[in-house]
């Protein structure tokens, strides 16, 4: 069944995430298929952020996240835990925000419009999954208020499964 994905208001951000998440639970309900949920949060998340061309995951297999459901030009499919934004998230299991990726030590290039990133790592039971990773062609598109909306956002995937 094809949806449209609202418009969503993010001039009050945390009330725009808000919405998102009301829309992500409803969009998740009943369903626990890892790569199922992945692919509909993905394709929710990139309709409905402001400012964004690219909205995926990468999935942990052994030592390595390999790239899984995404919105966006094709990506790097494989990343050592340890690099770039998604590696070093990964491996730290926390969220980093980074405002320029060009001043981010060993940052991977996948799209050259990208600026700015996101990158917060799925965790369930202590066990780390993956990472969801949001970029941004606009320099500094991340904040706080963003770390805190994705991160309950990745929850509510976590939660899915």
């Amino acid at each position: 069944m094809e949806q449209d994905v609202p418009a969503i208001d993010f001039s009050n951000k945390s009330k725009g995430y808000d919405e998102l998440a009301s829309l992500l639970t409803g969009l998740l309900d009943s369903e626990h298929h890892r790569i199922a949920n992945a692919a509909n949060t993905a394709a929710l998340l990139f309709g409905a952020l402001p400012e964004v061309n690219w909205v995926g995951f990468y999935f942990l297999e052994f030592s390595e996240l390999v790239v899984g459901p995404f919105q966006g030009k094709p990506a790097c499919v494989r990343i050592a835990m340890g690099r770039g934004v998604c590696g070093q998230a990964a491996a730290r299991q926390e969220t980093i925000l980074v405002r320029d990726v060009h001043e981010f030590t060993d940052h991977i290039v996948c799209d050259m419009a990208s600026n700015s990133e996101i990158v917060v790592p799925l965790i369930r039971s202590g066990e780390l999954l993956g990472v969801l990773d949001v970029d941004s062609p606009k320099l500094a598109r991340f904040d706080a208020e963003d770390r805190v909306g994705l991160e309950r956002l990745a929850k509510i995937y976590v939660d899915s499964l």
